[in-house]
């Protein structure tokens, strides 16, 4: 069993409160791109974690992966004993905004869901997900979504245009804590959805007030996400430059997946970086 875990990418991102035990809500809009990890499973006698591809050295010190908490809450859920042998691909950049582990986690969920015949279908998967980590369970979906609450709150979005995405981060791991303690007090409003966006440039002219009320704690904690961003909006036909989630990953947003390819490939060498289309299909 095999299963994409793409990159989650906050087009907007408002802090709208906080609740009593401290967890910030959010409101975000949210996709995936067509690049991210791969996770696959085989039946096996107990529980194991193979890490694999070019982010692999970035894992090796954890204790415990989120990919193994989920096959572990998974088998308790069903009942089952944890028994499978997993492997990671590991192609995303940790710590970095695009929800890597979250999407490793999501994925896991599907996958070991398929492979032990479970059959706990979406909803029950989400419940699980919300146990993990506030992405994890909009990455069971994989597909363009609104965000709210501390992530658990789900909604369909209206239809998105064709567009295309680029993506790059600074190879700077950035911890999402320390981000939202740095961030300037307030909280902003949540966003009113239209009916449709005509097309991407309608698209990233209703996002471009909306921001990332990250952003600016980010900068102060990695000031090489401005150069990232001064970057990506200086590529030609990019209609919006900003960064995704806590992080240090930012993203353009182009008509097409060609032109945010070509714009990826222009960007420095020292960077990770990507470019093409959203993934319309899910995980």
């Amino acid at each position: 069993m095999h299963g994409f875990a793409p990159a989650k990418v906050n087009l907007a991102l408002r802090v709208t409160g906080r609740r009593a035990d401290g967890y910030h809500l959010l409101d975000s809009l949210a996709v995936f791109a067509g690049v991210g990890d791969v996770v696959s499973a085989t039946p096996a006698e107990g529980l194991s974690l193979a890490l694999a591809g070019p982010g692999a050295g970035a894992l090796q010190a954890e204790p415990d992966n989120l990919v193994l908490r989920a096959a572990r809450a998974l088998a308790a859920e069903a009942g089952i004993a944890p028994a499978a042998a997993i492997t990671l691909e590991k192609h995303l950049p940790v710590a970095s905004g695009i929800g890597g582990g979250s999407a490793d986690a999501a994925a896991a969920l599907r996958v070991l869901d398929a492979l032990w015949g479970t059959g706990l279908g979406p909803a029950r998967l989400r419940t699980i997900a919300a146990g993990l980590g506030a992405d994890v369970p909009v990455c069971v979906e994989s597909r363009p979504m609104r965000m709210r609450g501390v992530g658990e709150v789900l909604d369909a979005v209206p239809p998105l245009p064709p567009f295309g995405l680029l993506l790059a981060n600074p190879r700077l791991a950035l911890a999402t804590p320390a981000v939202f303690k740095a961030r300037a007090p307030g909280f902003s409003a949540e966003a009113a959805y239209p009916d449709r966006w005509p097309d991407a440039a309608a698209l990233a002219d209703w996002l471009r007030p909306l921001g990332n009320d990250l952003e600016a704690a980010a900068i102060t904690l990695c000031p090489p996400i401005a150069g990232v961003l001064a970057a990506i909006a200086a590529r030609p036909g990019c209609l919006l430059a900003r960064m995704s989630g806590s992080g240090a990953t930012c993203f353009g947003l182009f008509a097409t997946p060609v032109e945010a390819e070509a714009a990826a490939a222009a960007l420095p060498d020292g960077w990770w970086r990507w470019g093409g289309a959203e993934a319309r299909h899910g995980g």
